[in-house]
């Protein structure tokens, strides 16, 4: 109980456990509320583990641009790679790496490296909270007025099971509410409140989206899957920072207006999910999307031919007759209905729906909002309280599907470590 750490983690994820792994020379402890590490790295990626992407840019990412790009500048997809050499990673579906073994080897590397640079791993420790306290060590030693505030305080942690640690700093490395079956958490969001740090309102991301009833047709097609494009529109969607975006004429705003995301969507009982769906859901808060179901078919082609919808169209089938079922349509040769059907039909090159919502937290794979990086400095220091770090998935920063969400906790780990390294005896 007397001993005090020079680092004390809360959380034995990717971030917190990337950081642990790149401090050298200090004592460090990990709190982790589970009964072991990195569970959320051992269900990424389906088990292989999406560790980073060739293309990494700050467009990737829902929160302040300006943070976010000066932050990747830190780290590459190469330095990622690099860290975790003595494993072989390939490169698919857009751009990812995934472990060519599993993800277990991933969290491997890092308990690996944690145990070489001599951190500590506290298991089963949910902590209650966190506070910061005189350092009774240095007025014993005489050297308490010597000192300033900040050298002369410390922070000290209390678990919900009665344990007690103390550190000179604390790094706030919790995750988000996603995954609650992981151990997922809100004493990342409780600290900061706690300190007096802003918290923007979470909700969940990369999340399917529930339907309303005029898309009750898409249940029906539970498990079936294909390629499309989805688009919405985000310029007031909540948390979405950029540089000038109020400035007329700013030509990142224009940029920006509209994102579109072409990968498999995939029906489900509760509605509507896959990859494209997902990466859309970080950017939606409410209103409606836009879904080109045959984002590679010529409309041309229709008219060019006497052969049923649901032979000429390269979709599911059963996708096809749903779609006319729902729209009250016979399935005939294009040229056979008139305006009116005709006009239906061609919503699958731009069908507009509102969702109801999402599949909520315990569906979604990562959350966004959090921590305000207006309260972070560029190490990832709060600026109103000394040696006080959030780093990863707890701060107001949200990546899209592909690898992004791991990269970003690694590269605000590695921040962090350099900073830790220089500053700390």
């Amino acid at each position: 109980m007397s001993k005090i750490y020079d680092v004390l983690i809360i959380g034995a994820g990717a971030s917190g456990l990337f950081l642990a792994s790149n401090l050298h020379g200090l004592e460090v402890a990990i709190l982790e509320k589970n009964s072991c590490a990195g569970k959320k790295i051992l269900a990424s990626g389906g088990g292989k583990c999406n560790i980073t992407n060739r293309y990494i840019s700050s467009q990737n990412y829902l929160g302040d641009e300006e943070f976010i790009a000066k932050a990747l500048l830190n780290l590459s997809f190469r330095d990622v790679l690099e860290f975790f050499a003595e494993l072989k990673f390939k490169e698919i579906k857009q751009n990812q790496f995934f472990c060519s073994s599993s993800a277990r080897d991933v969290l491997g590397v890092l308990l690996r490296s944690c145990e070489q640079n001599k951190a500590k791993i506290f298991y089963n420790c949910d902590v209650k909270s966190a506070a910061k306290i005189s350092n009774s060590k240095n007025c014993e030693a005489g050297v308490c007025g010597d000192l300033s505030k900040s050298q002369n305080e410390i922070f000290e942690i209390l678990t919900h099971n009665g344990q007690k640690f103390r550190a000179k700093s604390l790094v706030v490395a919790s995750g988000g509410l996603s995954y609650k079956a992981l151990g997922a958490s809100d004493i990342g969001y409780l600290v900061a409140q706690n300190f007096g740090l802003q918290v923007t309102k979470t909700a969940p991301a990369l999340v399917g989206f529930t339907v309303q009833k005029d898309e009750f047709w898409f249940k029906n097609l539970s498990g079936v899957s294909l390629n499309a494009e989805i688009s919405l529109n985000t310029k007031n969607i909540l948390g979405l920072k950029f540089k000038d975006q109020d400035k007329p004429n700013s030509d990142k705003k224009t940029a920006l207006s509209e994102r579109k995301f072409s990968a498999d969507v995939l029906f489900t009982h509760k509605g509507i999910s896959g990859p494209a769906v997902l990466s859309a859901s970080l950017f939606w808060s409410k209103g409606a999307v836009r879904i080109n179901f045959l984002p590679n078919f010529d409309t041309r082609c229709l008219s060019r031919t006497k052969k049923q919808l649901s032979t000429i169209l390269p979709l599911p089938r059963r996708f096809t007759l749903e779609f006319l079922k729902a729209n009250e349509l016979e399935d005939r040769a294009f040229g056979e209905y008139n305006e009116e059907q005709k006009a239906k039909i061609l919503k699958l090159f731009d069908y507009p729906f509102a969702p109801a919502g999402t599949f909520g937290f315990e569906r979604a794979e990562v959350t966004k909002g959090g921590v305000s990086t207006d309260e972070i400095d560029e190490n990832f220091e709060c600026k109103s309280v000394k040696n006080l770090y959030f780093i990863g998935e707890v701060l107001d920063v949200t990546g899209m599907l592909g690898g992004y969400n791991l990269h970003f906790a690694f590269t605000s780990a590695k921040i962090l470590a350099n900073h830790l390294n220089l500053r700390l005896p």
